[in-house]
């Protein structure tokens, strides 16, 4: 007790969020022990691997009393609300696979990279199919481009993406069917089973990924699985952010008729001329266009 006879606080504990179900965390301590916490209030803005400070309130239960500094977060948003993916990531690895994949969906997420400075990592998975090398074929312009292009078959020959995920925090994003899970069990054996533990604690399913989840590789490298993606929005991207995401339309900003050009039909669009001389892909100035007419629908970005 202390002089004015009330408990002492105890002492807030270090940790890291390693899976979210909702507004419930697990946070792992620096000793390896897995707590169960909540929030104060009804705080959202917490995602895998965050750093935060837990006060204990059972052995194996705790309240998150804040969160760290981050070096990255990547995370989607649509016109009503943000959802948090991960943070203090050094590399997002987004899963495609053959014969076919969503390219639109492909360019959002290496525009939401390149945001946050984050090394973006493109693995094509499924190789071992006849039709890994069209795919990979039609991944050339984003290698051209500067983007590193893995071809994978996870099922035959996990080693080569095991040796790019050497010394980063990765993130694997992707649409559910791509492999994800695949790689995971094949990166870690064993991860089926923490995932079962996992979401039986939480009242979830033991085989699909619904919530993000953070593993250790060895004591440098870790990898966050994330649950599937249909869609991946960027609003809360201006339409300046935008147009410097997309990397090949960086050195004709600027350069345009009007200073406001949206790249869309104007007159004199510098984006438009690198296009009719074959030195931007067209559709990635599709994928562009989608997204810059949905920032125009809100004019409030404007103001």
């Amino acid at each position: 007790m202390t002089a004015s006879g009330k408990k002492p606080k105890a002492a807030l504990q270090s940790g890291t969020i390693v899976a979210s179900f909702g507004r419930q965390f697990t946070v792992e301590l620096g000793d390896g022990v897995l707590v169960t916490c909540v929030t104060r209030g009804k705080r959202t803005d917490i995602a895998c691997g965050d750093r935060v400070a837990i006060a204990m309130t059972a052995p194996d239960q705790g309240v998150i009393e804040t969160t760290g500094p981050r070096v990255s977060l990547f995370y989607r948003s649509d016109i009503q609300r943000e959802k948090l993916i991960a943070a203090n990531v050094t590399q997002i690895v987004i899963v495609l696979a053959a014969p076919a994949f969503h390219q639109e969906l492909l360019d959002r997420c290496l525009a939401a990279a390149g945001h946050e400075k984050i090394r973006a990592l493109i693995a094509l998975n499924k190789m071992d199919l006849a039709s890994g090398a069209a795919a990979l074929e039609s991944l050339e312009p984003y290698r051209a481009l500067g983007y590193d292009v893995l071809p994978l078959a996870a099922k035959i020959d996990i080693a080569p993406l095991r040796a790019q995920l050497a010394g980063h925090v990765s993130v694997l994003v992707g649409q559910s069917g791509m492999g994800k899970s695949t790689i995971i069990n094949r990166l870690l054996p064993d991860a089926a089973a923490r995932v079962g533990e996992l979401s039986a604690a939480h009242g979830g399913g033991r085989h699909t990924t619904t919530h993000a989840r953070l593993y250790h590789l060895d004591a440098a490298s870790h990898i966050i699985d994330s649950p599937g993606l249909q869609e991946f929005g960027l609003h809360h991207l201006t339409p300046q952010d935008l147009e410097h995401a997309f990397i090949e339309f960086r050195p004709h900003i600027g350069h345009c008729k009007f200073n406001d050009c949206k790249h869309l039909s104007e007159p004199g669009c510098a984006i438009a001329a690198a296009v009719a001389r074959g030195e931007i892909n067209p559709q990635r100035v599709e994928s562009y266009r989608k997204l810059i007419t949905q920032f125009m629908r809100r004019p409030k970005l404007y103001d």
